[in-house]
């Protein structure tokens, strides 16, 4: 029996984010340490993959990251200077735990449309529905949906310090990809303007 070489993927579930800076990360998970001390079962993310998903592009073939850098890359060099801040929390639905994103909304949502630009000259379909800045926290389990309302009401009071939003990402999710919890790598990412 010939053994055969493992075949690279064909397809990569991609999205394209902002993540805040490790500092603004930490002083949230600082105040999150009590929410997820009382509530160990909702599923909490890793906080080195906190993100602000801009576009959502899912499953898509492996030959498109390339057809994606350059415009991606002319999109981060265009963008207007973001300084956002993380605030509070709420829910969608009884599953899922966010935590509100504020700041400059107006030249995010210009940034958004941009990548979304991109990703449908690319040929991508996307789903039409309006760009709500969050960062996703914790997932409830389908067995207990407990928690989720509580969570939000204890980190209602959370004020984020103001940070600057320095790089636009490409994001590769293993999620569908075996058990185990969903990681996300870095495809590529482009510096964003500054003031």
């Amino acid at each position: 029996m010939i053994d055969e070489a493992p075949t690279a993927p064909r397809t990569v579930r991609l999205f394209v984010a902002l993540a805040p800076p490790d500092d603004a990360k930490d002083e949230l998970a600082r105040a999150l340490r009590p929410v997820h001390a009382a509530h160990p079962r909702l599923r909490w993310n890793r906080i080195e993959d906190w993100h602000i998903t801009l576009a959502f592009l899912g499953e898509v073939a492996v030959d498109v990251v390339e057809a994606l850098r350059p415009p991606l890359a002319e999109v981060a060099v265009a963008a207007e200077p973001l300084t956002l801040a993380l605030h509070g929390a709420g829910q969608f639905d009884e599953r899922v735990l966010w935590s509100d994103v504020r700041g400059d909304l107006d030249a995010l949502h210009t940034l958004a449309d941009a990548v979304r630009g991109v990703v449908a000259d690319c040929g991508i379909p996307l789903e039409n529905r309006p760009l709500r800045a969050h960062l996703t926290l914790a997932r409830a389990r389908r067995d207990n949906l407990d928690g989720i309302a509580a969570a939000a009401a204890e980190l209602a009071d959370f004020t984020g310090r103001p940070w600057p939003a320095r790089m636009l990402h490409l994001v590769a999710s293993n999620q569908g990809r075996g058990p185990g919890p969903i990681h996300y790598r870095d495809v590529d990412a482009w510096p964003l303007p500054t003031r």
